[in-house]
């Protein structure tokens, strides 16, 4: 990989910085760990208020606490009602501090949201951390995505694109150390150094500009896949809540359990993440947004 630039230094620094707080100081956060799930959405609308947002947070109840998802947003301009969603999950699986999944995606979430700070797009940018990703709460009424994605739906919001950033901090240059499910290893790479861009055939013409925005403004290898949901993973983050209300929505992935060991261990720690690798695929995420959002 090529030298970091100053910025993306900076972006590294701070993505460090933010996992570390997330899953090192504060640590398993979840329902059973409430404590420090609302440490986190404290955190998280904290980081969004430092950067000049408004933040609101949208609670709902679970298990007799009240759970947040928190969004910050852009209002854009001539296409104000067209809008783009970043989020990523910031609750861990019990057992485990989710250094990579997901503390990798909310801390790239806010690492964007400060990128973006004061810049007015053509359509609206929503930044959002979703609580109750993990079990048991994937794929229920419980999970923060989906409260969040029904609420867009029942406003008849124009949700254009949803990219959800799931578990995006491990990368491996040697062979073998990619999985898929069969046949997908006939057709991919068996190296897991890159960056993935997953949707359903639905959310395909999505994919498609993701991936040639990405390749067009930055090198670090990367791979996209418009495939039927019913493939085991493509579904597995919050881009699925958004395909259940008629929104296209792509997984940004280094594929979790496909490659990453670590995967709903206690192992998940800080110091597992490749924060060199985890600033470039960001930074580049940035250029996505730019293109993307107008």
């Amino acid at each position: 990989m090529l030298p970091l630039s100053g910025q993306e230094t900076e972006l590294r620094d701070a993505l460090r910085r933010d996992v570390e707080k997330l899953a090192g100081e504060i640590g398993e956060r979840n329902v059973w760990r409430y404590r420090a799930l609302a440490a986190a959405a404290d955190f998280l609308e904290g980081s969004f208020a430092k950067s000049g947002y408004q933040p609101c947070r949208q609670g709902y109840e679970v298990a007799g606490v009240t759970c947040y998802n928190i969004e910050a947003e852009i209002q854009g301009s001539d296409r104000a009602d067209e809008i783009v969603i970043i989020g990523a999950h910031y609750d861990s699986v019990e057992g485990t501090p989710g250094a990579n999944d997901n503390a990798t995606g909310a801390a790239a979430v806010i690492a964007l949201a400060r990128l973006f700070a004061g810049e007015k797009r053509s359509r609206t940018v929503r930044f959002v951390e979703f609580v109750n990703e993990e079990p048991p709460y994937f794929r229920s009424s419980q999970m923060g995505s989906v409260v969040y994605a029904k609420h867009c739906r029942k406003r008849d919001e124009k949700v254009v694109a949803m990219l959800s950033l799931e578990t995006i901090g491990y990368y491996s240059d040697e062979r073998g150390s990619q999985k898929y499910p069969f046949p997908f290893g006939l057709i991919y790479p068996s190296t897991g150094n890159f960056i993935g861009f997953v949707g359903n055939t639905l959310s395909g013409c999505l994919v498609r500009d993701l991936v040639a925005s990405f390749r067009r403004h930055t090198k670090f290898p990367s791979e996209g896949g418009a495939l039927p949901g019913i493939i085991p993973g493509i579904d597995f983050s919050d881009h699925w809540a958004f395909w259940q209300q008629g929104y296209p929505g792509v997984m940004v992935t280094d594929t979790a359990l496909f490659r990453y060991p670590y995967y709903h261990a206690r192992e998940d720690t800080p110091d597992k993440v490749q924060y060199d690798r985890l600033a470039r695929v960001v930074a580049g995420l940035g250029r996505v947004i730019v293109d993307i959002a107008g």
